[in-house]
């Protein structure tokens, strides 16, 4: 068994298990909440720097076209507010004045001509086109309410362009196919993601100087890590804006006078270089990666390459309100109600390879989807258990040696 990596607040949220079992999730996403938090508040009192200057959002993105050929941003993974935001920004007029292209990590690169015809305004089915998002390598992309929302947004929102102003959709996620996936050694062909998202940036945006909105988990689009970002960096400098959400940061009270968002407004963004932020490490504001290695050993800490001040791996902080107000995005009925196709994600599920995989059923499976519905509040659960994380992996290898 290869060591497995659970990265932190976007890996983890881009887990297969997510979108089924978000509960599970949030509970790596927010791992060592409080003391994490509690150590970033006294990182500020103590770190000398200017403070940050929150701007309306929107503005300040658009304005950021006018300096890089890329910005990247979280999107979807759960999120609703932020992807209210990016449906926002997307809707707005400026948009197709500023970007030519917006590469989605929830697009299979093996359908890009399908999606090409459908995004131009074709006669496409929505059955076939449905395929880009449904059949990525991440389960989570499958079951996303934001982006059965989001292509046909781009293709409608074309409708009204002329030709030369009509926005393109770059699919990153490798081309798999899923009818030829029939272990975990398939699967594994397609986990170099990162590759492959940089692979597209280069070719259909950098090379052509284009213009383009990347919207992928955060741990994709860092500075200086190991992501999709960094790679093509190497052959395209100081060409992305990056912004992170304001992670951990965001989860005291709005009353604590320890809170760095009082006054600010929700939408407002704030570069960080030069600012107190800019010199906090990345445990500030993201919790760490459950890690597992191929002797099922566990422990949670960022690789050393990840071990970096914010202001050397990002480039502004998007707030969007109080995290105790944040909603998560629920499961459309559509999905939990398709018998065949969620018993097709139980075994894509089981081809993952994930240490912690664990194929429910699909009474298991309907249960939490209606238990996550009563509350659409982004709760904050309790830590996992490691012990439970290592006990899983072992079952998993004693499994597949069995074989």
């Amino acid at each position: 068994m290869n060591s497995q990596t659970l990265a932190g607040a976007s890996s983890t949220r881009s887990n297969p298990l997510c979108r089924a079992f978000r509960p599970w999730c949030l509970l790596l996403l927010f791992l060592a909440l409080s003391p994490v938090l509690g150590h970033a508040q006294k990182v500020q009192a103590q770190t000398p720097g200017a403070e940050p200057k929150p701007e309306p959002a929107v503005a300040a993105i658009f304005a950021a076209f006018d300096q890089y050929e890329v910005v990247g941003m979280p999107e979807a993974h759960g999120m609703k507010d932020i992807d209210d935001f990016l449906l926002s920004l997307i809707r707005n007029p400026v948009f197709p004045e500023k970007v030519n292209d917006i590469e989605v990590e929830c697009g299979n690169s093996l359908y890009q001509g399908v999606l090409d015809r459908y995004i131009a305004g074709e006669d496409v089915p929505f059955a076939e086109v449905r395929k880009v998002w449904r059949n990525t390598t991440q389960v989570m992309c499958s079951t996303s309410g934001f982006f059965e929302q989001f292509f046909p947004l781009i293709r409608s929102i074309n409708q009204k362009l002329p030709a030369e102003k009509r926005l393109r959709v770059l699919a990153g996620d490798p081309p798999i196919d899923w009818d030829q996936v029939k272990t975990v050694e398939d699967y594994r062909k397609f986990s170099n993601r990162d590759a492959s998202i940089a692979s597209v940036m280069e070719r259909e945006v950098l090379s052509k100087h284009r213009k383009a909105l990347m919207m992928f988990g955060t741990f994709h689009l860092l500075h200086g890590a190991p992501d999709a970002v960094s790679i093509y960096e190497k052959n395209y400098p100081n060409v992305t804006f990056v912004i992170a959400d304001s992670g951990l940061f965001n989860t005291g009270s709005t009353a604590s006078p320890e809170n760095p968002f009082i006054g600010w407004q929700p939408g407002s963004l704030a570069k960080i270089r030069n600012t107190w932020i800019a010199d906090l490490g990345i445990n500030s504001f993201f919790p760490p990666p459950i890690m597992i290695d191929q002797d099922c050993k566990v422990k949670s800490e960022f690789p050393k390459e990840m071990q970096q001040n914010m202001g050397k791996i990002v480039d502004a902080i998007l707030y969007l309100g109080p995290q105790d107000l944040r909603l998560k995005e629920q499961m459309p009925a559509d999905i939990a109600l398709d018998i065949d196709y969620m018993t097709e994600l139980q075994r894509r599920e089981s081809l993952t390879g994930f240490p912690g995989a664990k194929t429910r059923t699909l009474e298991e499976i309907n249960r939490q989807i209606v238990n996550s519905a009563s509350n659409p509040l982004l709760a904050t659960p309790r830590p996992p258990d490691l012990k439970l994380f290592a006990r899983n992996c072992l079952d998993r290898k004693n499994s597949n040696a069995g074989h």
